[in-house]
């Protein structure tokens, strides 16, 4: 069986190889790997790793970096088939998705590829007599990347490349259930030019989670989840000094009012909620549908939901894949029939799907829930999923309130074709990111993601100019070059005079 192991200093190695996990093929059910997890020991050889690169690596010109970069770029442009097949073959996610996944991951690279203008510092002449003021930012030094199972992928590359641009070093511990990926990011970097220790992988479990926050060698924190993990690795990173970003789990919701085109709403409704088989913290989990939409609404993406094509996720006619694991398909539909049982109305029903070949395989199909209430656990939940729940209220300021009294605040989208009530939503919606006619409103690497509530803590949100200002320091520089003309040194306190 193939064993995975870790990335330490330029090289894989086994470390203690103490403990290993399962690695499954979601759509046959079978384990196809073992991963190594890290013990405290191998956490403590690979940050002493990376702060040794830091020292060579922080230094480096920003044409240097770049040159990185930009080939670094290239081989994950080159490579996005096979990585797109690894992410395939160990999450479920069907082929066109995985690489919609590499592509928005290589967007931040491309982003990143322009650090020389995103740590461009600020000067003032002249501010006292003799006297200049210029500011810059400097790295952190070794920071590290805990990321989730849903995008081995594009998660990972919302930190790494802007960190590693920013000049600091990178420990990466991805998700052991489909850390495959992770391993093929390591050798591009390696191939592009990257010098040993500035990325490295971790593989492992919450004994190596802990051990990487604890670190004393580590200097900041990024984390991805669920919110209840966010916001434990936040309150434990803080409480040892260390900078932190947690995005933790969401809640997202489509309004529809009565104006909006069904069927433009029923197609991309279904897309967003059954997409990677909802497995995306930016998933559409419930339609607020407002007035007399409701019902045409619920057919449209009940016929729509219908049509899906479920089925292996390295099959080319897959629509939608299985989830990651037997007790993540275990425990949604217990979701789904505890919300049926609290009165909910079961449009569709997708667990009792089976794909032809694929018995034993993780899946689902597309499940929809109507008549949905604020109280039951199938909307208090993030299910993470392919679960649709329909809300139905009267009006956008209900609407509104739901979303705002949702103790998330990822994002919410609403569909309509009036500019007032686009304009009244998006001002006064209390989440992170917002779409008009947009069901996944995920920004472009060039803006950044978090979401607000409960989440996202830190101080922070991911890529984009927020992620420069995270994984970077300002430093402001007061200097004066004397000369006969200075003036005597004075003893009170220093003004611009």
């Amino acid at each position: 069986m193939q064993r995975i192991e870790h990335y330490i200093g330029g090289r894989t190695t086994a470390g203690t190889a103490a403990r290993f996990a399962p690695v499954y093929d979601p759509s046959t059910g079978q384990v196809q790997a073992e991963v190594c997890l890290a013990e405290p020991s191998d956490v403590d050889a690979a940050v002493r790793a990376a702060a040794a690169a830091f020292d060579e690596w922080s230094q480096a010109s920003l044409s240097a970096r770049t040159s990185v970069l930009f080939a670094f770029r290239e081989l994950v442009a080159e490579h996005l088939e096979e990585l797109a097949r690894t992410v395939s073959s160990e999450h479920g996610k069907v082929l066109s998705d995985a690489r919609g996944e590499v592509q928005r991951g290589l967007e931040v690279v491309e982003f990143a590829c322009g650090i020389p203008q995103l740590l461009k510092g600020d000067y003032s002449d002249q501010v006292s007599s003799g006297v200049d003021v210029f500011s810059y930012r400097q790295p952190l030094g070794v920071v590290c990347g805990i990321t989730p199972f849903n995008f081995p992928v594009m998660v990972p590359m919302w930190m790494h490349p802007v960190a590693i641009a920013c000049g600091n070093t990178f420990v990466l511990k991805p998700s052991e259930r489909d850390p495959g990926a992770s391993m093929l990011v390591a050798r591009l970097w390696a191939e592009a030019g990257l010098p040993p220790g500035v990325f490295n992988v971790l593989h492992g479990d919450q004994v190596t989670v802990e051990a990487l926050i604890d670190h004393p060698g580590v200097a900041a924190v990024s984390f991805v989840g669920s919110t209840p993990i966010a916001r434990a690795v936040h309150e434990r990173a803080s409480r040892a000094g260390k900078r932190v970003q947690a995005l933790g789990g969401a809640k997202n919701h489509a309004i529809v009012l009565p104006d909006a085109d069904v069927d433009f709403v029923a197609g991309h409704l279904s897309a967003a909620a059954f997409g990677s088989a909802g497995e995306r913290c930016m998933a559409v989990s419930v339609s607020v549908a407002v007035g007399a939409s409701a019902d045409a609404l619920v057919e449209r993406v009940r016929q729509r939901a219908e049509k899906i094509v479920v089925g292996p996720g390295l099959d080319p006619a897959s629509e939608m894949g299985p989830v990651v694991t037997d007790a993540a398909r275990r425990r949604i539909a217990g979701i789904i029939e505890r919300a049926a049982s609290a009165g909910a109305r079961l449009v569709l029903d997708g667990r009792d799907l089976r794909v032809a070949g694929h018995e034993e395989g993780f899946f689902l199909g597309p499940t929809i829930l109507d008549a949905v209430r604020p109280d039951m656990e199938a909307y208090r939940e993030e299910i993470f999923g392919p679960v649709l729940s329909v809300v139905r209220v009267d009006d956008v300021d209900d609407a509104i309130a739901l979303v705002n009294a949702n103790p998330y605040g990822n994002g919410a989208a609403l569909f309509t074709g009036s500019g007032e009530a686009a304009r009244r939503f998006h001002r006064n919606v209390t989440v992170g990111m917002v779409g008009i006619n947009v069901p996944i409103p995920v920004p472009m690497a060039y803006y950044s993601f978090g979401g607000w509530k409960d989440s996202l803590f830190g101080e922070r949100p991911m890529h984009g100019p927020e992620g420069v200002g995270f994984y970077t320091r300002p430093k402001v520089v007061t200097s004066r070059w004397p000369t006969s003309q200075a003036p005597a040194p004075a003893y009170h306190f220093p003004t611009g005079r």
